[in-house]
């Protein structure tokens, strides 16, 4: 029989892989865990949109009358920071109940405690309508991975609902809003800067952008979970050298959207705002995830995890984005839930680390959640 690692041992593997992004390089991390997805007897299938950038879809399973419960993950991190870190971020040092390493969090212990817990289960997924894993490359720097494995709708097949094993110390999470990142441009006509007559100059056409950008109105009501939209001017660069009439200008603009926002109409609202001297281009594009909280399969995750958490879930939304944004235009709008060990307030921090404890429950959860869909 095979022998297959907990997944406290699969997360310190996982950590191992310095799968920091850029340049990404998840293909040993994804070939690991498909090969022990294989070795449970799940159909395992690579997609690499770029080389060592590799995605994975493993599924177990199948029923003509019923599609299969989905979860995915992703397996880049983000970069270390420049503070130091007082422990090895790809060692994976256990201490007092917690686990060290860059992506202990964000999400490489979510990825460990769903496929152990779908592992556990394949010898009777298989006559069962079964899971689906989508695990993926490039989440942090703009869900590239899951985009490429949105065109290729015959690897992603179909589930009748996602779960997302993003940080949320197990708490179960209803949506989450959009993001929306472009970047404006402005155009002039460089001139020396003793004569700045000769010259258009496009930093004066970026402050008056600023100005729109500031008095910018969405148009829309809040959300009774989200709130409203928001708008952020995060970066502003211009002037190579300041005897010069600078003949460009970038603004980097992040929008977070609510449910109901179609991000083409934000950008055409915006780009009357700005009006013809603003020229905008996308750098990120994900809309918000919704899932109504009376749904009945959420209602069902509320308690199963109330079991474990010892109090009812209350409807609430994460503040970052997911691959799922991506995922459901392929699912075409399933129930999503975000769930998943990692601690939401150490992603991307130093010295990252999970809960062993937390660990362990999540795939506790999930392993309550693939029995209530695959086999009651």
């Amino acid at each position: 029989m095979e022998h297959f690692p907990d997944a406290v041992a699969l997360t310190k593997q996982l950590l191992a892989f310095n799968t920091i992004n850029p340049p990404g390089a998840e293909e040993a991390c994804a070939r690991h865990l498909g090969g022990l997805l294989e070795a449970a007897g799940f159909d395992v299938h690579y997609a690499a949109f770029a080389p060592t950038r590799t995605s994975v879809v493993a599924r177990i399973g199948g029923r003509d009358d019923r599609r299969s419960l989905g979860f995915t993950g992703h397996m880049d991190t983000v970069p270390l920071g420049g503070a130091p870190w007082k422990r090895d971020a790809f060692g994976a040092s256990l201490e007092g109940g917690r686990l060290y390493g860059r992506g202990a969090s964000d999400m490489k212990s979510g990825v460990a405690a769903f496929v152990i817990a779908a592992i556990a289960q394949a010898g009777r997924l298989r006559r069962s309508p079964g899971v689906t894993l989508v695990l993926t490359a490039d989440e942090e720097c703009g869900c590239g991975g899951a985009a490429f494995l949105a065109q290729k709708t015959d690897l992603l097949g179909s589930v009748g609902a996602l779960l997302v094993g993003e940080p949320t110390a197990n708490y179960p999470l209803v949506g989450h809003k959009g993001a929306l990142w472009l970047e404006a441009r402005a155009s002039g006509v460089t001139a020396h800067g003793s004569m700045p007559e000769r010259g258009d100059n496009a930093i004066h056409k970026a402050a008056q952008a600023v100005r729109a950008l500031q008095a910018f109105d969405f148009g829309v009501e809040a959300h009774p979970l989200m709130g409203r939209p928001t708008l952020n001017i995060g970066t502003l660069h211009a002037g190579l050298n300041i005897n010069s009439v600078p003949d460009r200008a970038t603004i980097g603009i992040d929008i977070r959207t609510i449910p109901g926002q179609r991000h083409a109409g934000v950008r055409d609202r915006l780009q009357r705002a700005l009006g013809d001297a603003i020229e905008i281009a996308p750098m990120i594009d994900v809309e918000a995830i919704y899932c109504d909280p009376a749904e009945p399969w959420m209602q069902q995750v509320f308690t199963i995890a109330q079991a474990h958490l010892g109090e009812r879930p209350q409807p609430r939304t994460a503040t970052y984005f997911t691959d799922a944004a991506v995922l459901n235009t392929v699912y075409r709008n399933v129930p999503i839930c975000v769930l998943g060990p990692g601690e939401p307030q150490l992603a991307h921090q130093t010295d990252e680390y999970c809960l062993v404890d937390r660990v362990e429950q999540a795939v506790a959860i999930y392993d309550d959640l693939i029995r209530q869909w695959c086999f009651y």
